[in-house]
């Protein structure tokens, strides 16, 4: 298949952080070289990490301007000025959009400017959350009128179904993961010590933002029944957020702070190592409030590294981890169900033995980003 003229746009990219940035600047490098144009944020570090990647980036000021309403009125406009300028100077076969809105409705305009396939992303989260009357119904607009929408689970083609978006429009494409970075039998003996971890004590580990959604609460409830149990454990979190406070507060109320480390960021080299670190992953993520997990790129980075783990019910997680084949699904707002999953993967070591393998094996046969660019390529 002939390698295609590519214009994407996107708030989020490298070297933002976050599960959206890194698919983007892993798949498009693998789809092309400078033949690919990414309109993007112009955010710090982005200098030095755009003289490595292959593709040719468009670096814009993106930020919001609180006065205005929208406040991102700005970033319609300068994503439109930037869209239209490379369109108008390159050839260009399709015009990719990480996001709805705005990167989707901008995508719009210019692809029925320029008659170019569009191509917009869905990933759950704002068809659930999204409810400002404006918004919604220019995201409806947006995911009916474009050529393909990629929806990363079932669960976010169900809601873009329940939109009225045309079935055959939708192609199922989820996140992937760096099988070369993501594997089992890194070293992490250091990490251990940091944390204080003793002998025969069995380590938790979640990965994401610290918001009430992830269910990183939950976990921290569920220690002081593994205790009485005569389960030594100890739980660390690798992320920040709004909930950094509330977590603290949780882990001293239930007596367990000297059990609980909220390690912040980590580093891109030690993330993988902290995945090999921990015993089980653990994110066992509800809906609050409309807003849901869409599918969990933390997951199958684990099962990369061969780990079972345990998520929520809610979302679309269901396309990340297959329950009690890869990992162990759960009630994300039942502290007994969280721990009753908690327990079987830290006390039945033949279960612990068989999920761990089932998802190494899944992951890395199914799930490797030269595997998501090959399904993006073939999409057409």
């Amino acid at each position: 298949m002939a390698t295609q003229n590519i214009l994407v746009i996107t708030e989020l990219f490298l070297p933002t952080k976050g599960g959206s940035a890194v698919w983007f600047g892993e798949v498009y490098h693998r789809l092309g070289g400078n033949n690919i144009h990414i309109i993007t944020a112009d955010v710090e570090g982005a200098a030095d990490y755009d003289k490595a990647h292959p593709n040719t980036i468009h670096r814009v000021n993106l930020k919001r301007v609180p006065w205005l309403k929208p406040e991102s009125l700005v970033m319609y406009i300068k994503l439109l000025f930037q869209a239209v300028k490379v369109c108008a100077s390159n050839e260009i076969d399709a015009i990719h959009a990480g996001r709805v809105l705005p990167e989707g409705l901008v995508a719009l305009l210019v692809g029925r400017l320029f008659t170019k396939q569009v191509v917009i992303y869905a990933h759950g989260e704002e068809i659930t959350t999204w409810r400002q009357p404006g918004k919604f119904k220019a995201m409806c607009f947006a995911y009916r009128h474009a050529d393909k929408i990629i929806a990363n689970s079932e669960f976010t083609k169900n809601k873009l179904l329940k939109l009225n978006v045309d079935s055959d429009r939708i192609i199922l494409i989820s996140p992937g993961v760096d099988i070369e970075r993501f594997k089992p039998s890194l070293p992490f003996a250091d990490l251990h010590q940091q944390i204080n971890l003793k002998n025969g004590q069995k380590l938790i580990l979640s990965v994401g933002r610290l918001s009430r959604r992830k269910g990183f609460d939950q976990v921290i409830k569920a220690l002081p029944d593994l205790i009485k149990e005569g389960i030594g454990v100890q739980y660390a979190i690798i992320g920040i957020g709004e909930d950094k406070e509330y977590l603290q507060n949780l882990a001293d109320e239930n007596g367990v702070s000297d059990r609980v480390y909220l390690l912040g960021h980590v580093s891109m080299e030690d993330l993988p190592r902290w995945y090999n670190a921990c015993d089980i992953f653990a994110m066992p993520n509800r809906e609050i409030d409309g807003d849901t997990e869409g599918f969990g790129m933390v997951f199958i980075e684990a099962g990369a590294c061969g780990k079972p783990v345990i998520c929520g019910i809610a979302g679309g997680t269901g396309s990340a981890v297959q329950d009690g084949v890869t990992g162990l699904r759960v009630d994300g707002d039942s502290i007994e169900s969280i721990i009753s999953g908690l327990k079987k993967l830290l006390l039945d070591a033949e279960l612990h033995k068989c999920i761990s393998e089932n998802a190494m094996g899944w992951v890395r046969s199914n799930c490797s980003w030269d595997t998501v660019a090959l399904k993006t390529r073939k999409m057409g």
